[in-house]
């Protein structure tokens, strides 16, 4: 019982530094197989901060563009909203 509440979580944890499902399970077959060697799970989290840094970058570019739909909002109705034309366009954009 122990054993499957420490396994519960870890994958809690894993979660919540942003590990994939996949990460996770590949974390565990080193555990299980115990073939785990530091560089294997050094080189897994690595890759992980690289898609971090790659998610940051992106979040970062999603605020701005968001601060400048806002920045262009006058307040009228809807029909006239500078947020909601740019969504519509890059809806269109990208369809």
């Amino acid at each position: 019982m122990v054993k499957h509440l420490k396994r519960l979580s870890f994958v809690r944890r894993s979660r919540e530094l942003d590990f994939s499902l996949d990460e996770i399970r590949g974390l565990l077959r080193l555990v299980d197989g115990h073939a785990d060697t530091c560089a294997q799970v050094g080189e897994l989290t690595l890759n992980h901060v690289a898609e971090i840094r790659h998610k940051i970058a992106d979040l970062k570019r999603l605020k701005r563009v968001m601060e400048e739909m806002a920045a262009q909002c006058s307040g009228g109705r809807a029909p006239k909203c500078a947020v909601i034309d740019a969504l519509f366009d890059a809806s269109a954009a990208s369809a």
